[in-house]
């Protein structure tokens, strides 16, 4: 095996991966059912300023993309300074974004939508550039389909961390001291990555990189179109699972962190499984048997109701196996599309698209899943009958159709028509 792809070097560059996932469960799981139950917002307001923010923060990240490109052209240097700022603006976006009552004389309603909208702008802009930076040079490291799922399996898995800690340390140590760990696990991070081996720039393009380049190109588009699916039927859950939690299973809180931990550690140990799963089947079969079973879990969650919390327990563990799939294999394959370009890899560029993706289908789910919920009835702490059922379909039955959907498109426009499509379905070396 090539050096590069030793686990130590493996996790010196992966370790990144563990504070901004951590990072990403307060903003995208718990920030929603903080501001509703604990200052009243409303949630179509609510919804309304999460849609915004997520959609300026997906618009600009081919920009960023693009930019990533030409730093990691001039030099590693330059990603690692750029990425130190990017990693301040993080930190002191969340910190800010989780008190505002701190900071806020008379938090009222729109003060707060205002001051959230604000501060995930910061977060968002901080979180994005470090991220789109970070994949991209893990891409440029080159390998095969195998190699490839370990690097990246390696930086999920990292981040699965995260967010088991995430998930467990608000409720032992409070907000404040978790954001607390969470910043130093920030600079340890970039620590790591300073210190890891940097990729070939050699073939980073750094003029005259369309924005629009890697739309133009089919796999891509197919890959993309396959990924957003599948990431709208994952967004949405993430969106409700504490309302579902709450009000339809009415588990005593203290299980909460309980459902949210074995969920993610299930995810992180099952990436092992899946990277050996990718030898004998290969990436898109692999990850067409996750999206399945993510549907059969979802399906049985559906029949679950008050006093179901053990039961739920074990839907978390299997939708958290099905979780590793959708974390390890995409972007294997994106990174191998990557490396199958001719004369030219301008990695930051796609990843810039590939989390424009990422983050439309967050938005759409707060923006979508949250207003609709009101209209059909349900609020949180209303438990009437019509309420449960509309949070039902929504947290349960709805990802189930987006999933079916993906795993119908990922068969049908490249496991079964591979034509063309080597770099999604072949080893490529380097």
């Amino acid at each position: 095996m090539n050096p590069v792809f030793a686990w130590r070097n493996v996790l010196a560059y992966g370790l990144l991966g563990l504070p901004l996932a951590f990072a990403a469960l307060p903003l995208y799981v718990i920030l929603p059912n903080h501001y509703a139950r604990e200052f009243g917002v409303p949630l179509a307001a609510l919804g309304a300023v999460l849609l915004g923010a997520r959609l300026a923060d997906a618009l600009v990240d081919p920009l960023l993309g693009r930019w990533s490109d030409k730093l990691l052209a001039r030099s590693p240097q330059a990603v690692l300074g750029v990425a130190a700022l990017a990693a301040v603006c993080l930190a002191a976006g969340l910190v800010l974004l989780f008190s505002p009552d701190r900071f806020l004389t008379a938090p009222d309603a729109q003060a707060l939508l205002l001051w959230a909208a604000g501060m995930l702008l910061l977060t968002y802009l901080g979180y994005s550039l470090l991220s789109i930076m970070h994949q991209a040079w893990g891409a440029l490291l080159g390998g095969t389909q195998a190699e490839r799922s370990r690097i990246t399996g390696g930086r999920e898995a990292l981040g699965l961390v995260g967010v088991l800690t995430a998930s467990v340390l608000p409720s032992l140590l409070g907000m404040p001291l978790a954001l607390a760990v969470f910043v130093a696990l920030l600079a340890l991070g970039w620590l790591a990555w300073r210190g890891s081996l940097a990729p070939d720039v050699s073939h980073t393009r750094t003029e005259n990189v369309p924005l629009w380049a890697p739309l133009r190109q089919p796999a891509f588009q197919k890959l993309l179109a396959v990924f957003m699916l599948n990431g709208v039927a994952s967004a949405v859950p993430a969106t409700l699972v504490l309302f579902f939690v709450q009000d339809r299973l009415q588990a005593p809180p203290a299980m909460e962190p309980l459902f949210l931990g074995s969920y993610f550690l299930c995810a992180a140990l099952s990436i092992p499984l899946w990277l050996a799963l990718v030898k004998r089947l290969g990436l898109a079969r692999s990850w067409l048997i996750g999206m399945l079973l993510a549907v059969a879990v979802f399906v049985w969650a559906s029949q679950l109701g008050a006093g179901d919390a053990y039961a739920f327990m074990a839907v978390c563990a299997l939708s958290g196996l099905a979780l590793g799939a959708d974390l390890a294999l995409p972007g294997a394959m994106l990174a191998g599309l990557i490396q199958a370009q001719p004369g030219e890899r301008h990695a930051g560029t796609y990843f810039g698209w590939w989390n424009f993706a990422t983050k439309l289908n967050l938005a759409l789910a707060a923006g979508l899943a949250l207003p609709l919920l009101e209209l059909f009835g349900y609020a949180p702490g209303v438990r009437d009958a019509q309420g449960l059922d509309a949070l039902v379909v929504a947290y349960c039955l709805l990802p189930c159709a987006l999933k079916l959907a993906a795993a119908a498109a990922l068969y049908a426009w490249i496991i079964r028509h591979p034509r063309g499509l080597a770099p999604l379905t072949q080893d490529t070396r380097t």
